[in-house]
């Protein structure tokens, strides 16, 4: 919505209202925690749980801007006053979920201090009508979300100053990474990173890193390459919790993925690379792997027992899928593993690109 015609005084005062409220609400924490003798911290736990309903330990840490070590210290506090619970996930018994105390009567208790506030708010809320009210919703609800990719990028950027860039995993269900770059290392490798969707660690010139909507893009401008300048090197780890595609493209001397626990849904490299060893998970489903652009050795490795199919639209010098060798071979070559025909799940791997030395094996 443009803000062309708009009384710049008014915005000028709403804005300046909005950043008092920020401060405010520090100042609420630190009064009612010294109320009940808590502290500001434990009541920030507090007030996300009631409006979150549960979180992970590591999605609270995230969200405060703790390490674990701290958080662990305060939920073992908040545990002993009874005023938090914390229990094993169903479905994944590496991460702990943390809820707020019930009471009695099954109901979860609302903090006294939270609760005053409620009702003020209540009251102050129905002095409006129902679309004056859809309005101060929708606003309040942007305002939110502006927020909080503020602190993403605050975090972003004091990570990466000490050498890690990462992000919140929270309310993501799928992921994608893409790498666009020339004449550099790129490790890739698939962990248990609590809670965060992934981290990284960069040596010479830092990338640009950008996170939106679950899509982590890491770009390094495209530069000539001379002896005695640092060698761009990057090594990523993605979380192991959802989903991925991943595209590297672009170019890099060395390629290595080590992708074992990784829940992988697509693969592309293209641009390039003098070597290329992709170490590829257990597939869930029907998972296109492409490769283009050339490279000098190329090594994919699926897990033993695992289906693939094969189509090589380029030229290999020396090719070997699994126990078959061929020299000087390509231009349409369509091979698949034993068992393919009543495999459920299976790499689709097309390789349209030449290369000295392909490899495709597994084991």
């Amino acid at each position: 919505m443009s803000t062309q015609n708009k009384q710049p005084e008014v915005l000028a005062k709403l804005v300046h209202e909005l950043r008092q409220g920020y401060g405010l609400a520090a100042s609420f924490f630190r009064a009612a925690a010294a109320r009940i003798e808590m502290t500001d911290t434990d009541m920030q736990v507090i007030d996300l749980l009631e409006t979150t309903g549960e979180a992970t330990a590591g999605q609270l840490a995230d969200l405060m801007g703790l390490t674990t070590g701290t958080f662990t210290a305060i939920l073992n506090r908040l545990e002993k006053a009874g005023l938090v619970r914390r229990e094993r996930d169903p479905n994944d018994g590496r991460r702990v979920i943390v809820k707020l105390a019930e009471g009695s009567d099954g109901k979860q208790d609302v903090v006294p201090p939270f609760a005053s506030l409620e009702r003020a708010w209540a009251e102050m809320s129905a002095q409006y009508d129902d679309e004056q009210q859809a309005l101060l919703l929708e606003f309040l609800q942007r305002s939110n979300a502006l927020a909080w990719d503020e602190i993403v990028r605050l975090r972003e950027a004091s990570a990466g100053n000490e050498g890690i860039f990462s992000a919140p995993l929270v309310g993501l269900e799928n992921a994608q990474l893409v790498v666009s770059s020339d004449t550099f290392g790129l490790s890739l490798r698939a962990g248990d990173i609590t809670d965060a969707l992934y981290e990284a660690r960069f040596e010479g010139p830092a990338p640009d890193v950008k996170v939106k909507d679950g899509v982590v893009t890491i770009r390094y401008p495209r530069r000539l390459w001379l002896p005695g300048m640092k060698k761009r090197t990057a090594e990523v780890t993605l979380s192991t919790a959802i989903p991925w595609q991943i595209v590297l493209q672009g170019g890099a001397s060395e390629i290595t993925a080590e992708l074992g626990d990784l829940n992988l849904t697509s693969l592309e490299v293209k641009g390039g690379a003098y070597m290329a060893r992709l170490e590829l998970p257990a597939p869930s489903g029907v998972i296109p792997v492409r490769i283009s652009g050339g490279a000098s050795q190329t090594s994919i490795r699926r897990p033993a027992g695992t289906a693939a199919r094969v189509h090589l639209k380029g030229w290999a010098s020396e090719f070997a899928f699994d126990d078959q060798t061929f020299s000087a071979v390509g231009n349409d070559v369509r091979l698949q593993s034993q068992g393919f025909d009543t495999a459920g799940s299976y790499y689709d791997i097309e390789v349209d690109s030449s290369a000295s030395q392909l490899t495709i094996s597994a084991g």
